[in-house]
């Protein structure tokens, strides 16, 4: 029967378009008011290769991508065949699939049900014959699928005339003539794939975003007027972003010629008092490290977000992974204390950059934001009423202790926190550079001074510790089953967790936002409420895992799930892990009776 929920994947090379239908099928839902998240995946090559995008449709709130896939379009099955193990096919799965590729069945790659539906569809011939061209076999496919599976027509057909409104007038006649060749197309086969038509009722229009323009859109709410940065997949997205939108909120934005120019450029930026960020990933924070150390030291607010990618070196610069916690937490020299925040969806990637700011203007720290291609690169639906975030400028002495002529940078205060000016306000200047130095900034290497110096430095972690300690919890209050997890993992264990509470077990989730300082008192409060633990990560090496043993007695009943990045987490993963959990304390308490 008819589904309000479907997971469509399309496979292709560069140049056929499969991120372009992703878009706008994404976009004709969310102006529907469904609930969509659309993922991408390509090679590394600087142009070409293969590429691939799945797109989740639900008249239902959804959290993950969907573990498996309804609706495949294959224009190319070597393509498609990179792509193995990441995307799964539903057993009883419709393949759509160019007519004129003769490869067997058996060579595909496909593994699906007898129920599965192998349908050859003449992409090529119909782009040709209706547009005159094959480059406009994507937009064919976006009829076909229009009309066979139920999505927004209409919305499509918009979408379609304002992508070639600056074409020339026979581009976009050519464009939309191949649109209703795929849907007059696809009437011959739906009745064959009606099950996995859509039938919704239309809502309220949703805002469609990926994490890196969350991120970006968080900046420019938060006050940032200065952005400096290096391309580097997958976070150039907020680079490109701020480069149109920063100049008309009279920012500015610098294309450096490497990741330590624009730290640099940042520190730089901040010290001149506006507010400043750049954006990276793990190769490019590994470059950050000695600039984190002079943030620290001459106390100067700097927010990084470092969206992970495959590890180490440049790994998998594609693909998520969960692999530079251990990086953004200790990565420095000396003792440079820091906050490390993790988004874990599109709308946190907002939330968390202001809150960034926040931290880093109040408590002039480096601030870590620790997003990750899963997010930063996928786009998701939210309601705009949700981009409110309150917003904290930084401290500057008052006119009277200017005037007096005895401010001091850096004030050994209760707080840790002294009052900061900038060039150009009498009376507030001060000396200061990467050396240890006295409350007035003079350097030394006194033993006393840099001990005191240490404590006030790390002082300030109390206050982020007791104004930003912000976590989520979802699930049972008490539970058999507890699941720690960071990040991006939070929508397949959010969905994981649901479906088991909905099946009648008791099992509940744990997520924290701020990573560092760590939220002891929440975790401990936390851990009485459940009988067994499973810590779950994209870490081959287990790093949330032994970062959590750091500061917490686990219970001898934790249990771990961690593999390599590369391939998405999925619900499914989840629900067996915490499946043979209760399991095993199931039998470990029948013992125990």
């Amino acid at each position: 029967m008819p589904t309000g929920d479907l997971v469509m994947a399309m496979f292709g090379s560069g140049g056929d378009g499969v991120i372009t239908m992703g878009d706008m099928i994404a976009q004709a839902g969310a102006k529907d008011g469904l609930d969509v998240m659309k993922v991408e995946a390509y090679g590394p090559q600087i142009r070409g290769g293969e590429s691939s995008c799945t797109v989740r449709l639900s008249a239902e709130p959804i959290f993950a991508q969907g573990d498996v896939v309804n609706v495949l379009v294959v224009f190319n099955w070597q393509d498609y065949a990179r792509f193995r193990g990441e995307v799964v096919p539903a057993d009883d799965a419709v393949i759509l699939y160019e007519a004129s590729d003769e490869t067997p069945r058996e060579e595909t790659g496909v593994s699906v049900g007898e129920d599965a539906k192998w349908i050859p569809v003449p992409f090529i011939e119909l782009a040709k014959e209706a547009a005159g061209t094959t480059l406009a076999k994507n937009i064919v496919t976006l009829g076909i699928l229009s009309e066979a599976f139920g999505l927004p027509q209409n919305n499509i057909r918009k979408a379609i005339t304002h992508k070639f409104s600056k074409k020339k007038a026979e581009v976009l006649e050519a464009n939309l003539k191949g649109f209703e060749a795929g849907i007059e197309w696809a009437a011959g086969i739906k009745a064959d794939v009606e099950k996995f038509a859509m039938v919704y009722e239309i809502g309220e229009p949703r805002l469609l975003m990926s994490g890196n323009e969350a991120s970006a859109v968080g900046a420019l709410h938060a006050g940032c007027k200065f952005f400096a940065g290096y391309p580097i997949t997958p976070s150039s997205e907020i680079l490109h972003f701020l480069s149109q939108w920063m100049p008309k909120t009279g920012g500015t934005v610098v294309q450096t010629e490497d990741e330590l120019a624009a730290i640099g450029a940042v520190l730089g930026g901040s010290f001149a008092g506006v507010k400043s960020m750049t954006a990276t990933s793990g190769p490019g924070l590994a470059l950050m490290t000695e600039m984190l150390g002079l943030a620290s030291m001459a106390e100067i607010p700097a927010v990084i977000v470092d969206v992970q990618r495959g590890g180490p070196s440049t790994g998998l610069p594609t693909k998520s992974e969960q692999s530079d916690l251990w990086q953004a937490l200790w990565g420095s020299h000396g003792d440079a204390p820091r906050v490390v925040l993790a988004p874990a969806d599109v709308e946190d990637c907002f939330h968390a950059t202001v809150a960034a700011f926040n931290i880093a203007e109040e408590s002039q720290l480096p601030v870590i934001v620790l997003s990750d291609q899963f997010i930063a690169q996928r786009r998701e639906t939210l309601s705009r009423l949700t981009l409110k975030h309150e917003v904290v400028d930084r401290d500057r002495p008052s006119d009277e202790e200017l005037a007096s002529g005895e401010y001091l940078r850096y004030k050994n205060t209760p707080s840790g926190i002294s009052p900061m000016t900038w060039p150009g306000i009498k009376g507030g200047e001060y000396q200061t550079n990467g050396l240890e130095h006295t409350e007035d900034g003079k350097p030394t290497s006194m033993f006393l001074v840099h001990e005191e110096m240490n404590e006030k430095r790390y002082r300030k972690l109390r206050q982020v510790r007791s104004r930003y300690s912000f976590v989520r919890q979802y699930g049972s209050e008490k539970a058999d089953v507890g699941v720690l997890c960071w990040g991006s993992a939070k929508g397949p264990v959010k969905e994981a967790v649901i479906r088991a509470n909905a099946r009648g077990e008791k099992v509940s989730a744990f997520v924290p936002q701020v990573l560092y300082p760590f939220p002891r008192h929440e975790f401990e409060e936390y851990l009485k409420t459940v009988k067994d633990v499973v810590v779950i990560e994209l870490s081959y090496s287990a790093q949330f895992y032994k970062y959590l043993k750091t500061f917490l007695d686990l219970p001898e009943n934790t249990f771990i799930f961690k593999r390599s990045g590369g391939k998405n987490l999925t619900v499914a993963e989840v629900e067996e892990r915490i499946g043979k959990v209760m399991e095993m304390g199931a039998l470990r308490r029948e013992v125990l009776v």
